[in-house]
C-alpha cells in the first residue's frame, strides 16, 4: 500500500471515528458554560480569519480594493437581511463595477 493511500484511510477512519464521538458521548459528558462560550468564541474568530485571508489576499499579496469593497457590500446587505441571492449578486456587482471603473 502506497503511503498516499494509507494516509487517506488514516484521515477517513479519524474522520468516522470524530463522527461517532458525539452520538456515543451524547448525556455522558457535560461541558461547562465557560468550555461553551470559549468554543464559540473560537469559530468565530477562525471564520474572521478565513473571510479576511479570502477577501484580501490573492497569490501572496494585497488583493486590490475592488474585493474588499464587494465583500463589505455583502456583509452589509446581509446585516440588513437580505436573501441569499441578493447578497451574492451584490457582492459580484460591487466588485465588477470597481473593476470596470479601473480599481483593481
Amino acid at each position: 500500500m502506497s503511503p498516499t493511500v494509507a494516509m487517506i484511510l488514516a484521515l477517513a477512519l479519524g474522520t468516522y471515528a470524530f463522527r461517532l464521538v458525539g452520538p456515543a458521548l451524547h448525556g455522558r459528558v457535560e461541558i461547562p458554560p465557560r468550555v461553551r462560550d470559549l468554543l464559540s468564541a473560537g469559530a468565530v474568530v477562525l471564520l474572521a480569519a478565513l473571510l479576511a485571508t479570502g477577501a484580501l489576499t490573492e497569490g501572496g499579496g494585497f488583493a486590490g480594493w475592488a474585493r474588499p469593497a464587494g465583500v463589505l457590500a455583502a456583509g452589509l446587505l446581509a446585516w440588513r437581511r437580505a436573501p441569499f441571492a441578493v447578497v451574492v449578486l451584490g457582492a459580484a456587482a460591487t466588485t465588477a463595477a470597481l473593476r470596470a471603473l479601473g480599481v483593481a
